[in-house]
């Protein structure tokens, strides 16, 4: 499958604020973002890029902008970690 690593991503550096982490990889379309870490170390991890594989995967039966919709719903009904999505993406690691 084909995919994108961006470093150092304003994107991700939000995401780990939220998250309250202190690194982060999302998926946004074909692309991972990263903060905190390396894509070296990143893919070094198998469960962690099996993970967000997942997500790129999910980006792609969906479509780019439904996807993010069904997610975004997701999470408020559901919050973050019981989000189906994410359950998917742990499954898959």
């Amino acid at each position: 499958m084909e995919f994108l690593i961006k470093e150092n991503s304003w994107i991700a550096k939000l995401a780990a604020k939220k998250l309250r982490s202190e690194n982060v990889a999302i998926v946004i379309g074909k692309t991972i973002h990263l903060y905190q870490v390396s894509r070296q170390d990143f893919l070094k991890d198998d469960k962690w890029v099996n993970h967000e594989m997942c997500h790129i995967s999910q980006f792609k039966k969906y479509g780019f902008l439904n996807f993010i919709f069904k997610y975004l719903v997701e999470s408020m009904r559901n919050g973050y970690y019981n989000n189906k999505y994410e359950i998917e993406a742990r499954n898959a690691e």
